[in-house]
């Protein structure tokens, strides 16, 4: 018999009866490594605003069609996905070394379930690097001086930043600006920064109040919904690739996967934007 991935963890460093974003994303997608905790808080939004395994797919396609952007157009072999998730397939290194098989790709989380699972499923091609390192977006410059990202990295080449569905989990606005102006501050001309985002924007009012309210109770976690004023405030200073701030369906529906929603159902903003000169 097969021991599943994480199944040796310290019982300690994983709390099954709290809620944790990663593996509630994975109860929406269809996985199977969530806990009971995950799966009633995301039975709870889920029943607040019935699109929300639609918003989760599109999130999925989004960030594949940025990736294969980034890695076919713009020429980026450098990815560095924070906030990863638990594995769904196909993930940033698949696409990404699809197009460039010499990519390379780091995911950040600082779930360790997260992280065995990353390492025992995700392994990317012979010509390329898949690596994985346990940390918190909170402290973006343990991320960027951590040895493994220094080792894997060209730091003399741009590197793309993904922060995919994540910083709505930072309910303080002044530290979630903080952290992306962090990053955005050191990594080398030419880098790109790719953001999906909550937002209530183009929800009815009656599934607004019900969101709100669930965020007020507390009991799923922190989260904290944008509108598009807010989340353009993350792009200060950058160059945005067309089409600009707009709906997860709206960002470049020629690229596959194609979209399958439509903007009004998908309570999601994403946009990439360029980072200094070339």
């Amino acid at each position: 018999m097969t021991t599943p991935p994480g199944a040796d963890l310290p019982a300690d460093r994983i709390d099954t009866s709290v809620p944790h974003p990663a593996r509630r994303y994975d109860y929406w997608l269809g996985g199977k490594d969530n806990f009971a905790a995950d799966r009633e808080s995301g039975d709870r939004i889920a029943e607040a605003y019935p699109d929300t395994v639609t918003s989760v797919r599109e999130n999925r396609r989004f960030m594949q069609r940025v990736v294969r952007s980034l890695a076919a157009e713009a020429g980026i072999t450098q990815f560095l996905d924070i906030g990863t998730g638990i594995p769904t397939s196909p993930n940033v290194h698949q696409v990404a070394q699809e197009t460039a098989p010499a990519a390379r790709v780091i995911y950040v989380d600082n779930d360790p379930l997260v992280m065995v699972h990353n390492r025992a499923l995700l392994v990317g091609t012979p010509e390329g690097v898949t690596e994985y390192v346990e940390l918190d977006l909170r402290q973006p410059a343990t991320i960027l001086d951590d040895p493994t990202v220094r080792a894997t990295f060209d730091f003399g080449k741009p590197i793309a930043v993904l922060l995919i569905a994540v910083l709505h989990f930072l309910d303080d606005d002044e530290q979630a600006y903080r952290i992306v102006a962090e990053l955005v501050e050191r990594l080398p001309p030419g880098s790109y920064l790719a953001v999906s985002h909550a937002t209530y924007d183009p929800l009815p009012a009656e599934t607004r109040d019900r969101l709100r309210l669930l965020a007020e109770r507390g009991k799923d976690g922190p989260f904290h919904a944008r509108t598009r004023a807010e989340f353009e405030e993350f792009f200060t200073g950058l160059s945005l690739l067309a089409p600009g701030v707009c709906s997860l369906v709206e960002w470049r529906p020629d690229l596959d996967p194609k979209p399958e929603a439509e903007a009004t159902a998908v309570a999601a903003y994403g946009a990439v934007a360029r980072i200094g000169r070339s």
